[in-house]
């Protein structure tokens, strides 16, 4: 009988064994499930030597793969003590990947690399390492660990709590922030913001928070002053976020008066192609032209990347979209189901909200800038976008998140064993009994003398 009694292992019922969100489980498929359709017809950029697009979606398959194994690895994690123990060390190492980044040092097998005018990759031997990926989850899952660590009164130094507060909170926060504000300013402000966020959903008070928000500014002025001082030597990034919110340049404008074929109509075009292609795209898209038709993936240059949504709209149509950003705010939903699933244990509640904020945030900062609300921030879409190192950041956030929502149905299960039932079951014995002599015992007949009396009112 025990063996009849067992679920025999088909494809509908497969899931049937995996424990935790379900549903997270679907949002990340999908969404990888998407990320190779794109790939295919995305842009020809993604072409190298004598590639074709078969051998692209055979390279984004390989990093699916590969992120489904890291998902599984995480998840698999059963203690969810040896995650908190990994978290402590993020710190470190964003702070290790920043300085290599910003001093620009060549230790051969591992090198700060310049893109663009900017620093924000490594090269390990063949592999580059976008640093501000990793440093987002990283930084995310430290302070839920040191907000965690300071409830249970875990951390070491410090006399009091506020010191403890600066030491572990405050002072890398400030300190990831400045490291990642000569590579990017969009990026600094995006990871701050998100590690702003979770300080608060920790538990932060509003004083300590505006003390942070007031060293802040003052850390602006000080970087602001050093990069005025050194004419633009020190901090050099901060040229073009200054220039966009002092005088901003209508390239529009200069496009229509300059010469057709002078240096300034070339420029002008060059600053517009992009947004403008975008929008195009998503205007083109109310009717989608259908899988591998789009005609901006030519016009667009990071189309794969920084534009993935207004190529989704242009091939897949506003459904298509509509689609897309129903799986993120279905992301939203569940993990605010698993954070209210997780009791009062904080860790497991700040690394849930944190990295589900991170992944849902960043989708809706990619889709603002598609449809030109907003400068643009250069944020990929989440496990969409193209990118080895953002697409298994993500995946390494899935994967935390699974692991709590395993440890959340598991916990929420042993309670249920544990807690005594409402009624006892002499008591619901007790009152079945009594229904059973209510119908038995002559009651048929009460109800007959009440009916005809009734009927001769």
């Amino acid at each position: 009988m025990a063996d009849t009694a067992k679920k025999k292992r088909t494809l509908w019922n497969f899931f049937d064994g995996f424990e935790g969100d379900k549903v997270v489980w679907m949002i990340a498929l999908l969404l990888m499930l998407v990320s190779v359709l794109c790939m295919f017809s995305s842009t020809s950029r993604l072409l190298t030597g004598g590639q074709s697009r078969i051998d692209v979606v055979k390279e984004q398959l390989i990093l699916v793969a590969a992120g489904i194994g890291i998902i599984i690895l995480i998840y698999n994690i059963r203690n969810l003590g040896v995650i908190r123990w990994l978290s402590k060390f993020g710190f470190i190492i964003s702070l290790i990947l920043l300085a290599i980044l910003d001093l620009r040092l060549d230790m051969g097998f591992i090198r700060s690399v310049e893109i663009n005018g900017a620093r924000r990759i490594l090269r390990v031997g063949p592999v580059q390492v976008h640093v501000f990926e990793v440093v987002k989850v990283a930084m995310i899952m430290y302070l839920a660990w040191a907000m965690d660590a300071l409830k249970r009164e875990k951390l070491k130094w410090g006399a009091n709590e506020m010191q403890k507060k600066v030491i572990y909170i405050y002072a890398p926060f400030v300190v990831s922030f400045l490291m990642i504000l000569p590579g990017s300013n969009s990026a600094a402000i995006v990871i701050g913001g998100m590690m702003f966020i979770t300080i608060l959903i920790g538990g932060g008070n509003l004083r300590d928070l505006a003390v942070l928000l007031a060293a802040g500014v003052l850390l602006v002025g000080i970087v602001l002053g050093l990069y005025f001082v050194s004419h633009g030597k020190v901090f050099g990034r901060l040229e073009t976020g200054i220039n966009r919110i002092v005088s901003p340049v209508d390239y529009e404008k200069q496009a229509r008066e300059s010469r057709v074929g002078s240096a300034d109509y070339y420029e002008a075009i060059d600053r517009i192609r992009q947004p403008y292609s975008a929008k195009i795209a998503i205007h083109e898209g109310l009717i989608p032209k259908g899988p591998g038709q789009s005609t901006q993936r030519y016009v667009v240059p990071d189309i794969s990347e920084d534009y993935m949504y207004s190529f989704i709209i242009e091939e897949y149509g506003i459904l298509g979209g509509i689609f897309v950003l129903m799986l993120y705010i279905s992301l939203l939903a569940r993990g605010s189901l698993i954070v209210r699933n997780c009791g009062t244990e904080l860790f497991p509640k700040l690394a849930v909200a944190g990295l589900t904020m991170l992944i849902v945030l960043q989708a809706f900062l990619h889709m603002f800038v598609n449809v030109d609300i907003g400068p643009m921030t250069g944020q990929t879409l989440p496990l969409v976008s193209h990118g080895t190192s953002a697409f298994l950041c993500f995946c390494v956030a899935f994967g935390i998140i699974l692991s709590v929502s395993r440890y959340a149905s598991r916990k929420i299960r042993r309670e249920q064993l544990q807690s005594a039932p409402l009624v006892e079951r002499e008591e619901i014995k007790e009152d079945l009994d009594a229904l059973d002599s209510f119908e038995t015992d002559g009651s048929d007949e009460a109800l007959q003398d009440e009916f005809e009396d009734l009927n001769d009112l």
